[in-house]
C-alpha cells in the first residue's frame, strides 16, 4: 500500500497509553497516522493540540490534510480522569473532564467529518470506558462524560451510516496504562492490580495492544457492516 493510497488516520491522545498503542498498530497496518495530543508523540505525525479547543483541532486537522490528504479514520482516545467525592466536585473540574472526554469528541468528529462525507467512506472509533457499565464512585464527571460518548456513538451511527461512515465505541476494561498505575499508587482502585486480576475471568490485566487490535478491525474495510456498537474489551469483567 503506497502512502498515496493509504487511508489517513487521526488518533487523539496518541502520545501515551491506549492511544499510543492504537497509533502504533494503525501505522503497522499501513495507514498514514497523525497524532493529536498535548504532549509530543513518538509515533506518526505528531501535532500538539487540545481537543477541547475547536480552533486548535481545526488547525491540526488542516495540517494533517496538508501532509497526508483527507482524513478517513478518526480514533478519539484523548481522555482525562478524575477522582473526587461528588459533594466536593467543583463545576470547573466537572467542566474540564466533560470538555476533554465528550466535547473533544464533538469537535474532532465535526472537524474531520467533511472529508469522510465527501469520500463516501469513513471510520470513527470512540474510546469510552467500562465504568459506563456499572458506574464508579468518586468519578461521576468522568463516568457521565464517557457514558455520553456511548450515546453519541449510537446517534452518529444512525445519522452517518447512509453516508458510508461507521461509528463505534470501545469501552476498555482493566488496562495496564500509566493512568492505571497512578491510580494504584494512590490507592484508588479498591485493591491492587493483582487483586483485580484475580476477579477477571481471563486472569490477566488488559494491554493497550488489546484495544489497538479491536480498533484495527473496526477501522478496516471488513468491519463495514458494524456500526453503532459498544464493543467491550475487558477480559469478561463486563458482559
Amino acid at each position: 500500500m503506497s502512502a498515496a493510497q493509504a487511508p489517513t488516520a487521526v488518533v487523539t491522545g496518541g502520545a501515551s497509553g491506549i492511544g499510543r498503542a492504537i497509533a502504533q498498530r494503525l501505522i503497522e497496518d499501513g495507514l498514514n497516522v497523525a497524532v493529536l495530543d498535548l504532549s509530543p508523540a513518538e509515533e506518526g505525525f505528531g501535532l500538539i493540540a487540545d481537543v477541547a479547543d475547536r480552533a486548535q483541532v481545526d488547525k491540526a486537522m488542516d495540517a494533517v490534510r496538508e501532509r497526508f490528504g483527507p482524513v478517513g479514520v478518526l480514533v478519539n482516545a484523548a481522555g482525562k480522569d478524575g477522582f473526587t467525592r461528588f459533594a466536593d466536585l467543583t463545576f470547573a473540574d466537572w467542566q474540564r473532564v466533560v470538555e476533554i472526554n465528550l466535547n473533544g469528541v464533538f469537535h474532532c468528529v465535526q472537524s474531520a467529518l467533511p472529508d469522510m462525507v465527501h469520500a463516501g467512506w469513513g471510520r470513527v472509533v470512540n474510546i469510552s470506558s467500562s465504568s459506563t457499565h456499572s458506574g464508579q464512585p468518586f468519578m461521576a464527571h468522568y463516568v457521565a462524560a464517557k457514558s455520553a460518548v456511548n450515546g453519541l456513538t449510537k446517534s452518529l451511527a444512525l445519522e452517518l451510516g447512509p453516508k458510508g461512515i461507521t461509528v463505534n465505541a470501545i469501552p476498555p476494561g482493566f488496562i495496564d496504562t500509566p493512568m492505571l498505575r497512578t491510580a494504584e499508587r494512590e490507592q484508588r482502585l479498591g485493591g491492587t492490580i493483582e487483586d483485580h486480576i484475580a476477579r477477571t475471568p481471563v486472569r490477566r490485566v488488559g494491554r493497550p495492544e488489546d484495544i489497538a487490535a479491536t480498533c484495527s478491525f473496526l477501522v478496516s474495510e471488513e468491519a463495514g457492516y458494524i456500526t453503532g456498537q459498544i464493543i467491550g474489551v475487558n477480559g469478561g469483567r463486563n458482559t
